[in-house]
């Protein structure tokens, strides 16, 4: 409940932590970004890398999808190079088994030689092995010895060069680290190297350099040079996990995701993908235009019944005329309009946006959307941070971390301003119905009102895909780069969840900023 998360990768692109008590002991648990690599290709990959590496954790637990291991495991072994003390934890065992995937836990634990344990983070019960594993790595009663990745033998020749030199350059208590420093000097990754010096404060000296000159010759001969290095060493994790995948996870005859599959050939298709998307906001805002309608006028006549008694008890008290004006004509009358026209569309639409989210439907959005921003010579993660922007601006900039070219980054924050967001939404909703519906009667009203909002919703969009345009074709020139979109599973939804955050996180904010 302290933390806002989403079903899509991205959402979150910064630490936060929180304090658990497990055992007559306390943990601080740090919650670092989602991420498939630490390669070091965007934000969150080098916040979660540096934290695992030089924050000195005394345990990392690796949350693995077993609807998707093989995936996952690509991370795990990643991971294993720069610390030992791990845990996997292998989330989602009930999505697995509806898809008719079947896992063996301790198989996978002796294939990568730490410990595994398997959960449904909804159940709290699956957790409390969970945390008793923790605190056994923590104290020192587990010890985990890691199976690491085993290269093509250049490879492992040239690390165990470097490695030989390094080891007398970094610091004892980093000595795991020497095969993945090797590693990523043989990478040649700037980003990960200055890393690297600034945190363990390696010196250059003349017999290391000589090593990578020599290690650096040896590669060119066998053709390793450029990106082919790189995907060698990709190629060799990625065929690691693809190994222990086969071992340790089984599958149904039947197809695991036939049901997700055939309900995105017609949300995600090129016809009707858009059209309805479209009919799902036109939708959730007819329901928040038509349910709003009754409880306004009830706060309403509650705020009149209210001031009437307010008013009575002035006269009986007989202030200056001006204490009266501003207290009841100016406060009370404002203060009380806000909450009965704002409270019931945002008590609505909040948790209906929020549904959404936790369905999983925002990736879709972004799939529809992506070639738009591609021909707009921007982002496609755009997509995401524009459909954040409906929830929150602010939420929808900050988003835009998740986007890597720093030119296509300002222009996601540059054009989020045009989607209105949950702060507006009541307010366009109110000059909606009296502005439009007010030209109408019965249903028509209702209908008009939300065909009005749905309007500067599109044009939000239109305007953000052609100011992306422009932008890209004058100050801020450059080519759309590509990007890797999953689309999560289709879950259930935490309605209790949905329900408290979106009235204590957004609603009764948004209803405070306005007062």
């Amino acid at each position: 409940m302290n933390q806002h998360t989403g079903n899509w990768p991205g959402k979150t692109v910064e630490n936060t932590s929180g304090i658990c008590t497990y055992g007559g002991k306390h943990f601080l648990l740090m919650d670092i970004p989602g991420t498939y690599s630490i390669m070091s290709h965007s934000e969150e990959e080098e916040i979660a890398r540096d934290y695992i590496c030089f924050g000195n954790p005394d345990a990392t637990v690796i949350i693995v999808d077993a609807t998707c291991l093989e995936r996952n495991l690509n991370l795990v072994y990643q991971i294993m190079e720069i610390t030992p003390k791990i845990i996997v934890c292998v989330n989602l065992l009930d999505e697995a088994k509806k898809k008719g995937i079947h896992i063996d836990l301790k198989q996978l634990e002796k294939e990568l030689g730490v410990p595994v344990i398997g959960t449904i983070a909804r159940k709290k019960k699956t957790l409390k092995q969970l945390m008793e594993t923790i605190k056994q790595v923590c104290i020192g009663e587990i010890k985990s010895e890691p199976k690491q990745v085993k290269y093509i033998p250049i490879l492992e020749d040239s690390i165990a060069m470097l490695s030989s030199r390094l080891q007398h350059i970094v610091p004892k208590e980093k000595e795991y680290l020497l095969k993945w420093i090797s590693l990523k000097i043989i990478d040649g990754e700037p980003k990960i190297l200055s890393s690297i010096q600034k945190n363990l404060k390696i010196k250059e000296s003349k017999e290391l350099e000589k090593k990578k000159i020599q290690v650096e010759e040896m590669l060119k001969k066998q053709d390793f040079c450029g990106e082919n290095k790189r995907d060698k060493i990709i190629a060799s994790i990625v065929l690691t996990a693809e190994k222990v995948a086969n071992k340790v996870v089984s599958y149904e005859k039947r197809s695991y995701q036939e049901r997700d599959r055939k309900i995105d050939k017609i949300l995600t298709s090129k016809k009707f993908g858009i059209p309805i998307m479209i009919l799902f906001l036109a939708f959730i805002l007819w329901l928040t235009i038509v349910g709003a309608n009754y409880p306004s006028s009830l706060l309403s006549s509650f705020f009149e019944w209210g001031g009437e008694k307010l008013r009575l008890a002035f006269l009986w008290m007989q202030p200056p005329a001006w204490v009266t004006g501003i207290m009841l004509d100016g406060i009370y009358k404002t203060v009380t309009w806000i909450i009965a026209v704002m409270l019931p569309p945002m008590a609505i639409f909040f948790p209906l946006f929020t549904l959404l989210e936790d369905l999983g439907v925002l990736p879709r959005i972004a799939f529809n959307l992506d070639k738009y921003f591609k021909r707009a010579c921007s982002s496609g993660k755009q997509a995401l941070t524009m459909c954040m922007g409906l929830g929150c601006n602010a939420a929808g900039v900050v988003g835009c971390r998740i986007i890597d070219s720093p030119r296509e980054k300002l222009i996601g924050i540059l054009t989020n301003s045009f989607m209105p967001c949950n702060g507006r939404f009541p307010f366009l909703i109110t000059i909606a119905t009296i502005f439009i519906g007010s030209f109408f009667t019965g249903i028509f009203s209702s209908i008009a009102s939300t065909l009005a909002v749905l309007a500067i919703i599109i044009l939000g969009v239109v305007l953000t895909l052609v100011v992306s345009k422009i932008l890209s074709k004058t100050i801020l020139r450059g080519f759309p780069s590509s990007f890797i979109l999953e689309l999560p599973p289709y879950r259930k939804p935490q309605i209790g969840k949905i329900l408290i955050r979106s009235i204590f996180d957004r609603t009764l904010f948004v209803l405070r900023k306005s007062n």
